[in-house]
């Protein structure tokens, strides 16, 4: 009989086993010297051994992996798996602290971030975030100190102007609602908003503006017949699951290793929502757009009194691959301009470049404000591979690549300004690099502006590709 094969447990998809501390990593190139941090990536990394035949990408265990810079050295690498309740049982240990809401105590692998002194690591659909020491060990379930109601989002987005963190946060046993939640800076949840959508979405990330919350209620939805092994595409739900779906949602979806229960939905409309910041429900504003999948907007403002959105926008989503994204199937992604015109009710849909693209990222001091440059990685035809670092010039119209040499596979890279004051692209890109030749990884550090090399910092274990990093500087 032929094995199973699971491109997301191949190659640098595949997990490894080992939780490393290593120093003084060797440096090629200069570290800049106001650089005092860390970079820190999350992803999934499954503890226990993971049925090819039932694993997608997003659900394995999460696993951190940091570098401390200082000084212009890098003074360690460190490696770590989220501890959630099955984690620390499968690695001997008692469990952390804390209440997981409804039961989702499941991977988070998707994202980290600090905010008010904490950092989380995150995850989506109706789970909580963990909180992790500087180190990167887990302290245990943050529910921002008793205000979190639900579960959390794998994307926040922290106002540059107000110290807020914004968060549009989902769970299938909500039924035909999302929630529009704020942090405060003191780390406590201070506006919580639930907004009426179509059925059960998959709302990956949304958009912030300097007035509103833009939500992607977009046609993939909660599919019960992946969770009972059916074939039928199920139609779209509303309303609340019953207990007993709820429960077997669950537990399917849980564990590291399980299914996931999102699929493509041919009768679900694609639409935007703009929802003002201090509104109700009943404020938000729907604009059809044609049917599509958005896991990453770039950033989004307001113009002329509309809202424009740069996107990666996909075809599809999840049509039948049920291990992970498909370009084969689902079609190439792409850099996408949305400009809502809010007093014709209508949006103007745009192509901004033809490459394929993913993970794309901005100065993060722009958030919801007027950007000129974005940056991305680029994809190989199969889509399995990012092979470059590609720079937008939104003003030009403008777009370059940075090949990363042969063997070389990119994962995201995240902007790191020269000083608060610095200009939009000055600063450096940052981000873990795999090489295939060597089978290890890189923490590479490229020019903003130009795309050339600034240092890489050798690692000498390999880190498998995953989602979302973030640099978070010494406080």
């Amino acid at each position: 009989m032929t094995a199973t094969i699971n491109r997301y447990l191949a190659g640098n998809f595949g997990p490894v086993h080992d939780e490393l501390t290593v120093t003084e990593l060797e440096v090629t190139g200069n570290l800049p010297a106001h650089l005092d941090g860390r970079y820190v990536r999350n992803g999934p990394n499954p503890l226990a051994e993971a049925d090819p035949n039932r694993y997608h990408w997003f659900t394995g265990d999460g696993m951190l992996h940091g570098v401390r810079i200082r000084d212009g050295r890098a003074e360690w690498y460190r490696n770590r798996w989220v501890r959630s309740m099955k984690v620390a049982e499968g690695l001997g240990e008692s469990p952390r602290r804390g209440v997981p809401h409804a039961g989702m105590d499941f991977a988070s692998n998707t994202n980290v971030i600090e905010h008010a002194g904490a950092t989380l690591a995150l995850v989506e659909g109706g789970a909580r975030p963990y909180e992790l020491t500087d180190e990167l060990d887990t302290v245990g379930i943050c529910d921002f100190d008793g205000t979190l109601d639900g579960g959390f989002a794998a994307h926040p987005h922290l106002d540059p102007a107000t110290g807020e963190l914004h968060a549009v946060t989902y769970y299938w046993g909500w039924g035909n609602k999302v929630r529009y939640v704020v942090v405060g800076t003191d780390g406590r949840v201070r506006r919580s908003v639930d907004v009426p959508v179509t059925g059960s979405p998959m709302l990956h990330d949304f958009s912030l503006t300097e007035d509103y919350v833009v939500l992607y209620d977009l046609p993939v939805t909660l599919d019960l017949d992946i969770v009972s092994g059916r074939s039928k595409p199920v139609p779209k739900l509303i309303g609340k699951l019953p207990d007993p779906v709820l429960s077997r949602v669950t537990r399917s979806g849980g564990g590291g290793t399980g299914v996931f229960p999102y699929s493509w939905n041919d009768d679900y409309p694609a639409r935007i929502g703009l929802l003002p910041r201090e509104g109700a429900a009943r404020d938000v504003r729907w604009f059809d757009i044609e049917p599509c999948f958005v896991f990453h907007p770039m950033n989004a403002y307001q113009e002329n009194g509309g809202v424009v959105l740069d996107v990666v926008r996909h075809p599809r989503m999840f049509v039948s691959d049920r291990t992970g994204p498909n370009p084969n199937i689902d079609g190439s992604p792409s850099l996408h301009r949305w400009t809502v015109d809010i007093a014709a009710g209508k949006v103007r849909e745009e192509q901004v470049h033809d490459r394929a693209v993913e993970f794309p990222r901005v100065d993060e001091r722009l958030t919801g404000r007027r950007h000129r440059y974005g940056y991305a990685v680029g994809l190989d035809d199969s889509g399995a591979s990012a092979h470059s670092v590609v720079r937008h010039d939104l003003a030009t119209r403008n777009t370059t690549a940075r090949s990363l040499g042969e063997g070389r596979q990119a994962g995201e890279f995240v902007f790191v300004p020269t000083s608060d004051t610095a200009a939009e692209d000055d600063g450096v890109l940052m981000g873990f690099v795999y090489d295939a030749v060597r089978d290890r990884s890189d923490l590479e550090l490229l020019d903003a502006a130009t795309l050339e090399t600034v240092a890489t910092v050798q690692l000498p274990v390999r880190v498998p590709h995953g989602f979302h990093g973030n640099w978070m500087p010494t406080a």
